[in-house]
């Protein structure tokens, strides 16, 4: 009697707090809850895309969505229906994936929301397991639903009509391998066809920029295309394609562009000529003519210079001023007039280090503030600096110091 008392007594303060809690609540009805930073483990690794801007800029994330996904159901997608999650997810994996994001997306007809995962990979090699690392955000982000549901009301995820939220898996790939990795969740398990329904199974949508020719980019039109074709930059072949382009029909695309677009536009491309050791004025020198909406005549008259190039011609410079020095004593009366051009090229060897050492020493503080910009942490600028500039920890630890605002 003891016990059947007490389990009453349970259902009745159950009944008693939902009637504190308000009326039912429709299962389809869209979760939302802002994570805390305590619900986070941060990560410190930087991964350097500049096709991560496409899915952090609204504008341009719904532009990729109407243009480069064949699902109607996002034809009429627009920026303020994007709603960035992505620190609610992204880090709490232990396995860096900073370029990576989660959006929840609102679609018309008051429909409730569905979530879209994109990952952006611009490896060397493809990655067999991507399906592995999306499998695992759709779980959290299924689990989190149902917390949120069950925080709202208890017992709503056991409802009849308690559905979880659609999940569109994107992979954007902007490396020059051929992507040649399944699409299907199934093909990492095991003898995954003879178990066949009893396992997990989606496929995810794949955007190969190498696919995407210059001229099928600039068909769209849009901003989008813009930063596409600057993802697709590699070499200097690739940026002789580029000046081929129409210039007309680029700046007429960012003639009604918004500034923020406009900047995102100029951060993708200062990325890309950091990578391509160009120096900082030269740099600052084109990115300036996307901001000025100039993009037709971009490369038109760049300098094709490399700071590790300088640096190393810089060096032969002194190996010839030192050789030329060692003739002068050796030749001695004769060596008058070898010895003065030995120093001239002494000076003109010190005043190209200098200039080369200034020039690395722009692009260092460049890189740590864009890292700071794209919102890396600070042991993901000096990982950086170790990596693109050859610096031993200690020396990339100072340097970030020195320029972390």
């Amino acid at each position: 009697m003891g016990k059947t008392k007490k389990r009453g007594t349970g259902r009745g303060k159950r009944k008693a707090d939902a009637k504190k809690r308000g009326p039912a609540i429709e299962a389809a009805q869209g979760l939302h809850r802002k994570r805390e930073p305590r619900d986070m483990i941060l990560n410190t690794q930087v991964r350097d895309s500049g096709g991560k801007t496409i899915f952090d800029n609204p504008v341009l994330c719904s532009q990729f969505l109407r243009d480069y996904v064949e699902l109607p159901y996002l034809k009429d997608v627009r920026p303020e229906d994007i709603e960035d999650v992505s620190e609610q997810y992204v880090t709490l994996f232990a396995e860096e994936r900073n370029s990576d994001s989660v959006k929840r997306v609102h679609v018309g007809g008051g429909r409730p929301p569905f979530f879209l995962v994109s990952l952006i990979e611009h490896k060397t090699a493809p990655d067999y397991n991507v399906c592995m690392q999306l499998f695992r955000y759709m779980v959290y982000i299924w689990e989190t639903y149902e917390r949120e549901a069950e925080a709202v009301q208890e017992g709503m995820s056991k409802r009849q009509g308690f559905l979880y939220p659609p999940i569109l898996p994107i992979v954007y790939y902007e490396g020059a391998r051929q992507w040649n990795v399944p699409l299907n969740f199934r093909s990492r398990i095991r003898e995954g066809q003879t178990f066949g329904k009893y396992l997990p199974d989606f496929e995810y949508y794949l955007v190969p920029l190498r696919d995407f020719s210059n001229e099928a980019l600039m068909e769209k039109g849009d901003e989008i295309s813009l930063v596409m074709l600057i993802n697709k930059l590699q070499t200097a072949e690739d940026i002789e394609r580029f000046r081929k382009l129409p210039g007309k029909e680029i700046e007429a695309i960012l003639r009604d562009s918004p500034g923020h677009v406009v900047d995102v536009i100029a951060d993708v491309l200062k990325a890309f000529l950091l990578k391509m050791n160009v120096p900082v004025a030269e740099t600052e020198k084109l990115t300036g003519k996307v901001r000025e909406k100039k993009m037709g005549e971009l490369f038109a008259d760049m300098e094709k210079m490399d700071i590790q190039a300088e640096r190393r011609n810089t060096a032969l410079e002194k190996e010839r001023a030192d050789a030329a020095e060692e003739r002068a004593e050796e030749e001695k009366m004769r060596a008058n007039a070898a010895e003065e051009q030995a120093e001239e090229e002494k000076v003109r060897a010190d005043e190209a280090e200098k200039r080369a050492n200034l020039a690395e020493e722009d692009s260092i503080k460049l890189l740590v503030e864009l890292c700071q910009k794209l919102g890396a942490s600070r042991d993901a600028a000096v990982q950086s600096l170790m990596e693109k500039k050859n610096l031993s920890r200690e020396e990339a630890l100072k340097k970030t110091g020195l320029y972390w605002s």
